[in-house]
């Protein structure tokens, strides 16, 4: 049996951190009987058939859904659902390595002209410089301009050659978008940055650069879909940056402003990506944050540091989410509805600051929209979606026992029938970020958060209707949205789109064989698919153009007429603070009890 996880509370630290952050509440009633775990058993892995087993992660976005493809092709076909059609990570991009080190290294790379670096460092800086620090700009622009004035022979070969090689293959991701023979452009730089990267005891002798470096490789790895990888390189920052004291309050007077500022970002960057990934990989928190004390950057007010400053919050928001309403031990205990209160209570707290500091113009006709406060709201939009879609699971479940039980279920608990629906409108109001991101051009197809964003909204989207139809309105015009979407990133060479879609797509093919067709009656007399489910042709690797989707383009051949998104979704704003504390609070005991005896009856998890 796949399963999902669950723990009691985590302690909130205090002290100097960034702003003030908003702790979940408790939630917990020690007289409730609630505290022992639902059912125990072991936790799930899944293996491709080549030795290899893979850990399906609590609250990773990738094990969720194939828990669920899982349990729905069991459902359909009476099948253990078969690994050849399912694509596992380390496989969507041929990298022309295997890892080892014990060959010789091959030719040093084409190094471009000095116009051509400058040109891909500054791609470097609009596509990541408002969300990480990758570099110091003035230590590795002098360094730049040192080695374009060394003769070929005498240039250096340090630290800062593998920085260079690595910033450079960015650039190249982010400016080309060109696959030759399923290798993505710049890959040969990032290869031979790996190749030549030293021993930890010649890093750790520059500690700043080497953890920058390992930030960069992180990213790297992830957006290839090597989540393992780059998990284990942001341990190796976290760890590099704690030993020398990164996230500790450091002296300006003893160590110089610079050096304390440039140590600042970084810490904030390894940290940001440590609380990121762990929850794409639904691991437990390594780092505690009562022993974090490190300050933001200077100076505070800024732009840049208020977008710090919410990303970090944000980051521990999903991070509180991993340790309350998913535990460590691969089960769901009783209290997890009451956890789902307390995190949803702390998103609230958020939702105003987010909405007046970052507000999202969806929909302005004359103004762009900030990739920055894109990014922020589909962060926050996710972390919304981690939080509820175990009972989107639960009740998949019980409609798969029986379609009128789940039915009756629902609406015995309103309350429980509203955190779904704000799930699904999380989960909406992404896809409707997306579509508007793609139409001016600002998708971004390289990086995962889009794709990640676009992934476990669309796979809630697809789960709804099925548990009751009356749940989400319109559903063909998001599915037929996020199709577009899936294209518009594929058609841009991202491989990892094209295997997400294809599970998507396998999903909804079996989610159909779910959904009764109504006769002319109104009677429901057979199962047939009901989802726009068009299979789009995957194109190859080569000569890939990214073209924005059309603001009008995501017309649903099923509506008809006018279906852009205010004529074909009914698209709402998301939920203030006030109304997001209203929806948390009104989750009582009573809804506690009534899930745990719900999910007793029907054995799930």
């Amino acid at each position: 049996m796949l399963t999902i996880s669950g723990s009691a509370t985590r302690e909130r630290p205090t002290g100097n951190t960034p702003d003030k952050y908003h702790a979940p509440q408790d939630g917990e009633n020690p007289e409730s009987g609630l505290m022992n775990p639902l059912v125990s058993g072991p936790p799930a892995f899944m293996s491709p058939g080549n030795g290899r087993t893979y850990y399906l992660g609590t609250s990773s976005n990738w094990s969720f859904a194939r828990r669920v493809l899982s349990m729905v092709h069991e459902h359909v076909h009476k099948a253990t659902l078969p690994t050849e059609a399912l694509v596992f990570e380390g496989t969507a991009y041929d990298l022309g390595w295997d890892g080892s080190r014990i060959d010789p290294s091959p030719e040093s790379p084409v190094i471009p002209t000095l116009d051509h670096a400058i040109f891909l460092i500054n791609a470097v800086r609009f596509r990541c410089g408002h969300l990480y620090h990758l570099f110091d700009d003035s230590d590795f622009m002098v360094s730049l301009y040192t080695f374009y004035s060394e003769g070929q022979r005498a240039r250096p070969r340090g630290l800062w050659y593998i920085h260079f090689l690595i910033i450079l293959a960015f650039g190249k991701m982010f400016t080309q978008v060109k696959y030759l023979k399923g290798k993505p452009a710049g890959i040969s730089l990032f290869v031979k940055a790996l190749q030549i990267l030293p021993d930890h005891t010649l890093l750790y002798s520059s500690p700043m650069v080497s953890t920058e470096i390992l930030c960069c490789i992180a990213i790297f790895y992830q957006s290839l879909d090597c989540r393992t990888a780059s998990h284990n390189y942001v341990g190796q920052a976290m760890r590099m940056a704690m030993a020398h004291g990164m996230h500790t309050f450091m002296s300006v007077t003893d160590l110089g402003r610079d050096n304390v500022e440039r140590c600042r970002k970084i810490w904030w960057t390894v940290y940001i990506l440590d609380r990121h990934m762990t929850s794409i990989q639904g691991l437990p928190q390594s780092v505690d944050d009562r022993f974090i004390q490190a300050k933001l950057p200077s100076p505070e007010g800024s732009e840049n540091i208020k977008s710090l400053d919410m990303h970090i919050k944000l980051c521990r928001s999903i991070a509180d989410i991993n340790a309350t309403v998913y535990a460590t031990d691969g089960r769901l205990n009783r209290t997890f509805l009451l956890n789902i209160k307390g995190a949803l209570s702390n998103l609230a707290g958020l939702a105003d600051e987010l909405n007046k500091s970052f507000p999202l113009q969806l929909e302005a006709t004359d103004s762009g929209l900030s990739r920055v406060s894109a990014y922020l709201h589909l962060f926050y939009q996710q972390c919304v979606i981690v939080a509820t879609r175990p009972l989107l699971f639960c009740f998949l479940k019980i409609r798969l026992e029986s379609a009128e039980t789940c039915v009756q279920s629902l609406q015995k608990s309103p309350n429980v029938r509203n955190l779904i629906k704000i799930c699904l409108d999380s989960a909406q109001h992404s896809i409707r970020i997306l579509h508007d991101l793609a139409s001016q051009g600002l998708l971004e197809t390289f990086l995962t958060f889009d794709l990640e964003s676009l992934f476990i909204s669309t796979v809630v989207l697809l789960m709804a209707p099925t548990i009751d139809r009356q749940l989400i309105a319109n559903d063909t015009w998001w599915h037929a949205t996020a199709d577009l979407i899936f294209n518009d990133m594929v058609e841009a060479g991202n491989q990892i789109a094209r295997f997400r879609h294809s599970e998507i797509q396998q999903l909804d093919e079996r989610l159909n064989l779910l959904m009764p067709r109504q006769d002319q009656n109104g009677q429901s007399n057979s199962e047939v698919p009901l989802h726009f489910n068009t299979k789009l042709p995957f194109p190859s690797h080569e000569a890939h153009t990214a073209t924005p989707i059309d603001g009008n383009s995501c017309s649903d051949p099923f509506l008809g007429g006018d279906t852009t998104p205010a004529a074909g979704c009914a698209f709402e704003p998301s939920l203030t603070s006030s109304e997001m504390m209203t929806m948390a609070n009104s989750i009582e005991l009573f809804d506690a009890e009534w899930v745990s005896t719900m999910m007793d009856n029907h054995a799930i998890w």
